[in-house]
């Protein structure tokens, strides 16, 4: 009788100790993360598979840095990780993922070593801006005055001009003359250099539909010519 006794008082400590239905706290998932000895980062799940997309939850992210070339970052919303560059380590991070997008890089070379992979359903990039339309580089126009009693106008070229189109243009002004200026008068446009004055000024103007004019005021009516803007 005394036996039986001590065995019940046993089964019951034992029903205490180990509770019908108890069970073990489970571990986090957990993602491979890669970099190196090469070029080379991956970030993958335990089958070997390329992680593109993950439940948003807590993880471990097993990361063994293989190069003190490179290193490996981690980064999303609520998460920056990395190694340091000039290690080489095996190492655990346990990190939360929220609904977003999450990318790993090395930064040295984060141009070429890159991968990028979503948790949930994040909402889709918003496209990138077009490209904006470039704007066309002005025109490049000479005006030339002196060392003689004349003026030219001239395109880039060299060549002598009777008219242009309306538009942007870069003036390039060569008064060689301390006798005769040079003197721009068109739609909007009213610009000169100094009588007594020789050298190179640059002038940006926007030419408009009509006449331009360029002329010495010394001698505004020999020392003269004129284009057609259109």
């Amino acid at each position: 009788m005394r036996l039986r006794g001590l065995a019940a008082v046993a089964a019951a400590a034992a029903f205490v100790l180990v509770p019908v239905g108890a069970s073990s706290v489970s571990a986090n998932p957990e993602l491979l993360g890669t970099v190196g000895p090469g070029f080379v980062i991956r970030l993958t799940h335990p089958d070997g598979s390329l992680v593109t997309k993950v439940d948003p939850g807590t993880y471990d992210i097993v990361v063994r840095d293989l190069s003190v070339e490179h290193n490996f970052h981690l980064s999303g919303p609520g998460v920056d990780q990395f190694t340091q560059v000039e290690d080489t380590v095996n190492t655990t991070w346990t990190v939360t993922f929220v609904e977003g997008r999450y990318r790993y890089v090395c930064d040295p070379h984060s141009t070429m070593m890159r991968g990028e992979f979503v948790a949930g359903n994040p909402p889709p990039e918003p496209a990138p801006d077009p490209t904006p339309t470039p704007v066309p580089a002005a025109k490049k126009l000479l005006l030339t005055v002196g060392p003689t009693a004349a003026i030219t106008l001239r395109n880039a070229a060299g060549k002598l001009l009777r008219g242009v189109k309306a538009g942007s243009y870069t003036i390039v002004v060569r008064d060689r003359s301390k006798v005769h200026n040079a003197h721009l008068v068109g739609k909007g446009v009213n610009r000169k250099s100094g009588l007594a004055a020789t050298g190179t000024l640059t002038w940006k103007v926007k030419l408009s539909a009509g006449l331009l004019r360029f002329f010495s005021d010394r001698s505004p009516k020999t020392v003269k010519g004129s284009i057609k803007v259109s």
